[in-house]
Order: structure tokens, then sequence, then C-alpha cells
């Protein structure tokens, strides 16, 4: 099964997703994500989709407040993992992966931020390519990023260890030292789960 088979094989329902098992992936790796202290005493790992608007809602709205209580402060760290949910989701994954480690989480921000404009757009790869230029990516590296397979299935095995792991079903799931949370909660849901878990 090739890497379109297996998107197109999903179903999506919102920001829910039935995964088919057995799917051939490739064995390439992305470099884990984290924002924060690695050496926080909570770790926060959170599965989400670019284009999952739950996804886009918790960025815009809820990590900012949990950022300033509790992963600026050193309390907990967030490890982003990659769980695209359609074509569109895996590209702008692999944009982000090759905006390089220091600018990552700020295309992220960007891409969440603007979600509805590039995700809906009549061309979203054409508007990705653009956001990318927007934010230093020269549009031959970002074609050439979205042309390297290695990385589409580094991607794609990072949202099927999830499911198999954790059995992730929708996003954004967050798994908060061990505890499995789905979905966007209030920020005193989540600060309720990180507390307990901190030592």
């Amino acid at each position: 099964m090739d890497r379109r088979q297996w998107l197109g094989g999903t179903v999506a329902l919102g920001c829910l997703v039935a995964l088919p098992l057995g799917a051939a992936i490739g064995q390439g790796a992305v470099s884990e994500r984290v924002l924060g202290d690695p050496d926080a005493p909570v770790t926060i790992i959170e599965y989400s989709s670019l284009t999952c608007p739950h996804c886009a809602a918790f960025h815009t709205d809820t990590l900012p407040a949990l950022k300033e209580r509790f992963i600026e402060t050193g309390q907990a760290k967030i490890v982003y993992r990659d769980f695209p949910l359609d074509q569109n989701a895996l590209n702008a994954a692999v944009i982000a992966h090759c905006a390089g480690e220091n600018r990552y989480f700020a295309f992220l921000e960007a891409m969440f931020a603007s979600q509805e404009r590039w995700a809906r757009s009549s061309d979203p790869t054409e508007s990705l390519l653009q956001l990318a230029g927007l934010g230093g990516i020269p549009r031959e590296q970002a074609e050439a990023c979205l042309a390297d397979d290695a990385m589409l299935d580094a991607v794609l095995q990072t949202r099927l260890d999830g499911q198999e792991e954790y059995s992730i079903s929708s996003t954004p799931t967050f798994v908060i030292n061990g505890e499995v949370v789905s979905g966007n909660r209030s920020v005193d849901e989540f600060a309720t789960v990180i507390e307990a878990a901190l030592p």
C-alpha cells in the first residue's frame, strides 16, 4: 500500500480517524521536537494534525496559558508528534520539519493560526509553499522536502506509532506522564492533570 492509498484509506470525521493497520510505511526518521525544558518533570506528548480545527484551537487559545503556567516555569514540556489526518496535514508537517529545530514551533504556530486560509484554499500545497517562503524557506527547498519520501514516510510512521502505542484515534490527544487525555480541554482541566503528575 503506497502513501496515497494509506492516507486515502482513512476515515476522518472532524478530527476523528480510523487507521488501517498493516500499512507499509518507511522507517525514515524525523527529529522529535520538544517545547520547554527537556528535564521538566512532566512530559506532555501532543498528537495533532495541522488540518484539525480542534488542534488549532488548542494552539491558539489554550497553549499560550499552559506555556506561561507550566512550560516557562520548567514544570512541564511538550513533545509534539505528528498525526496527520490527510495529505494536506502531511505536507504541512513535512514543511514544519524542514524549517529546522529553531523555527519548528514558530512554523506550527503560524500554520495553526492561518489554518482556515491555507487548508481550505483552492490549492493548499501552493498556499503552504507561500507560507514557507514567508517563513524563510526558499521555494526550491520546500518543494524538495515535499518530494522527500523518507521524511514523508517518517511522519506517517510517527502517526502509526502513536496509534499502536497509545491507541490514538482522534486529534488532539495528549499523553501526560502516561495518562491519555483526548480533546482540547480547558486550561484548568489540563492543570489538574499536570499538577497531579508533578513530583
